[in-house]
C-alpha cells in the first residue's frame, strides 16, 4: 500500500514524501521535498499525488500497483496520507491544496519584449499586441484567439472588442507605425540599401468573387477567390512592407506600387530591388530605372542564346564550372551584341542606353539539375505521343496536321542551355562586380523563406475574413506577427516554431491552500533559460 506522508523536520519545514507499507513496516520510496510555506506545501503534495496517479511504474520504484480507493482516505484517491504527531504546542493544518491553474507567462513575456524591442508599443493597442502574439504561438481564428491567450497568462477581451480592435487596426493606419519601426531596426541592425521583393497568393473559403478577392493565376492551381500580396524585405529577410491587390492582379503589376509606396514612407532615393524573373518586364524595369532605382532580376533562359550570341560563335557550347560571363542584353527584343567581336562588351548606361547588362552564371551542379529534368520532361512528351498518358499541354511535344511528334529541336536548344542562370540589372560593374550581383540575387530566398513563415508556421491562409478593412488587418497582423517571429529567430538562431515547441511547456503554476493564493514559477533548465536571455536580453548589435 503506497501514500504521501507529511513529517515536521527539525528545522520547522515540513517534509512531503511517498511511502509504501512492506511487511509491516514503512519504506521510504521518494522524497518529494520541504515545504516553508503553506503554499509551498500545496504544490509539494500536488507533485506527489502526480507522482502517485501517473500510469508509469518508472515514475516511481514501487513495486507495486497503487492500491485502489478505500472510502475516508485523503488525497490522493488511491491512497491515504499519514502525518507524523507533531511535536508540542506545533500544528499542522489540514486543509486541502489544489492547483488552480497554470500559464505559460515566461513565452508570452518573453515574445512581448520582441515585441516592444521592435518598437511596435508605440500603436499604443494592448489587444493589437495580444493578437499578434497569439498568432506567433498558436494561429487560429480570432475567435479562437482568446484561448491562446488564457493560456499564455492574459485575459483576452470579449470577441466582439476583438473585432472593434481589427477595425482599428485600419482606421488607426497601424500598419505605417509597425513600418516605420520595422525600417528603423532594419536601418539600425542591417542594410537597407538593398531590398528584396516577391509575391504569393492567399485564398479564402469563399465562393463568390467581390471587388478585392478574385479567381487569379494559382501555383497551387486554386479556384478559389484570392488576393495578391506583395511583400518587401530586407537581405536578411526582415519585413519591410507589405501590400494587398486584387486577386487577378498580374505580379508584375505589383512591384512598382509596392516600392513607390516603400520610397515615399521613408524618403528614399537610392536603393537595390532584387526580384525574381517574373517581375522581368521591360515596363518595370523603365519604370524602376526613371524612379532613380538601382534593380537586379531574374533573367529567362529563353534569353541566353542571343545574349550569348558572341560566346556561343567562339566558344561553342563549352563552359567551366562557375563561369561568369558579364554582358547586355536589349531592352527591347533584338540583339545588340556583335557576335563578330570576341570580347563581351562592358554595359555602361550612357553608351548602351537601349540596353541594361545581362551576368550569365555557369554551375555544373545546375547543369546536372537542368538535365535530369530535361530527361523527364522528354519521358513524359514521349508517353503522351505514344498514348500512354493523357495528351495535354506539355513542352516538348509538336502538334501538326499530320499528328504529335516529339520537338528534337527544342529539346536540343534547351540542353545546350542547361546550367546556365541569368541576371538582369542597371548597375554598373564598377560599382557592382558580376559574382556581387549573383550572390545579392541569391538572397531571395529570404522572401521566400519569409512566406513560407507566413503561410505554415503564421497560417495567414486561408482567410476567413469579408471585409477589405478585415482582410487589411489580417495581414497587418500577420506582417507584424512576421517581423517578430524573424527576430526572435535572428536573436536565437531558432525557428520559431522551435522556440514556442521549448517554451511552451514552462508553466507556472497557482496554488490555493487555505483561503490563500500563491503562484509558483517553473523549473527551467539551462538550454531553455539560454533561449529566455536570448530573447529578453538581446546583445548590442555593432
Amino acid at each position: 500500500m503506497t501514500f504521501i506522508r507529511r513529517v515536521r523536520t527539525a528545522s520547522g519545514a515540513t517534509a512531503v514524501q511517498i511511502a509504501e507499507y512492506a511487511g509491516g513496516r514503512q519504506r521510504i520510496v521518494e522524497h518529494v521535498g520541504s515545504a516553508h510555506t503553506e503554499a509551498e506545501l500545496g504544490l509539494l503534495l500536488a507533485r506527489a499525488r502526480e507522482l502517485l496517479e501517473s500510469p508509469s511504474q518508472a515514475v516511481l520504484d514501487l513495486g507495486i500497483e497503487p492500491s485502489p480507493r478505500v472510502a475516508g482516505m485523503v488525497s490522493p484517491p488511491e491512497a491515504p496520507v499519514l502525518f507524523q504527531r507533531p511535536r508540542k504546542r506545533e500544528s499542522v493544518r489540514d486543509g486541502p491544496a489544489r492547483v488552480v491553474g497554470t500559464e505559460s507567462r515566461l513565452l508570452f513575456d518573453a515574445l512581448q519584449q520582441v515585441f516592444t524591442g521592435l518598437g511596435f508599443g508605440t500603436v499604443g493597442d494592448e489587444v493589437f499586441q495580444d493578437l499578434v502574439l497569439a498568432r506567433i504561438v498558436e494561429p487560429t481564428s480570432l475567435l479562437d484567439s482568446g484561448r491562446v491567450l488564457r493560456d499564455m497568462g492574459r485575459t483576452p477581451v470579449s470577441y466582439a472588442t476583438m473585432k472593434r480592435s481589427l477595425a482599428k487596426v485600419s482606421a488607426g493606419d497601424y500598419r505605417s507605425k509597425i513600418a516605420e519601426a520595422c525600417f528603423g531596426h532594419a536601418a539600425t541592425n542591417g542594410d537597407v540599401s538593398l531590398v528584396l521583393y516577391d509575391v504569393t497568393t492567399l485564398y479564402f473559403e469563399a465562393e463568390k468573387e467581390d471587388d478585392l478577392r478574385k479567381v487569379g493565376y494559382s501555383k497551387e492551381r486554386r479556384v478559389d477567390p484570392q488576393v495578391v500580396v506583395g511583400l518587401l524585405v530586407d537581405r536578411g529577410g526582415f519585413p519591410l512592407e507589405i501590400g494587398c491587390f486584387e486577386g487577378n492582379k498580374a505580379e508584375t503589376a505589383t512591384i512598382v506600387p509596392i516600392i513607390r509606396q516603400f520610397q515615399a514612407r521613408h524618403g528614399l532615393a537610392d536603393m537595390v530591388v532584387v526580384a525574381d524573373a517574373g517581375m522581368l518586364s521591360a515596363s518595370n524595369l523603365t519604370a524602376l530605372d526613371e524612379a532613380g532605382l538601382r534593380f537586379i532580376v531574374g533573367s529567362r533562359q529563353t534569353k541566353a542564346p542571343a545574349d550569348l550570341e558572341g560566346h556561343f560563335r567562339w566558344n561553342g557550347d563549352a563552359f567551366e564550372d562557375g563561369q561568369v560571363i558579364d554582358t547586355i542584353t536589349p531592352r527591347h527584343g533584338g540583339s545588340r551584341r556583335d557576335p563578330r567581336k570576341r570580347a563581351e562588351p562592358v554595359w555602361d548606361p550612357e553608351n548602351h542606353a537601349k540596353d541594361w547588362r545581362a551576368v550569365w552564371a555557369y554551375s555544373r551542379k545546375r547543369a546536372v539539375r537542368d538535365e535530369r529534368t530535361l530527361t523527364l520532361q522528354e519521358n513524359r512528351a514521349k508517353a503522351i505521343i505514344d498514348g500512354d498518358k493523357q495528351a495535354k499541354s506539355v513542352r516538348f511535344v509538336k502538334t501538326t496536321s499530320s499528328g504529335r511528334s516529339l520537338d528534337d529541336k527544342a529539346l536540343a536548344r534547351a540542353r545546350r542551355l542547361a546550367g546556365l542562370k541569368g541576371y538582369v540589372t542597371n548597375i554598373p560593374a564598377p560599382i557592382m562586380p558580376a559574382r556581387e550581383v549573383i550572390s545579392s540575387y541569391h538572397d531571395l530566398w529570404h522572401v521566400e523563406q519569409s512566406f513560407r513563415m507566413s503561410k505554415t508556421d503564421l497560417r495567414a491562409r486561408p482567410m476567413f475574413h469579408r471585409q477589405r478593412d478585415a482582410i487589411e488587418a489580417h495581414l497587418t497582423i500577420v506582417f507584424t506577427a512576421l517581423a517578430v517571429a524573424r527576430r526572435a529567430q535572428q536573436l536565437t538562431g531558432l525557428a520559431i516554431g522551435n522556440i514556442t515547441k521549448q517554451l511552451r511547456p514552462l508553466r507556472s503554476a497557482t496554488i490555493a491552500i487555505n483561503g490563500t493564493q500563491q503562484t509558483f514559477p517553473p523549473d527551467i533548465p539551462a538550454e531553455k533559460q539560454a533561449i529566455l536571455d536570448a530573447l529578453q536580453h538581446p546583445k548590442p548589435t555593432h
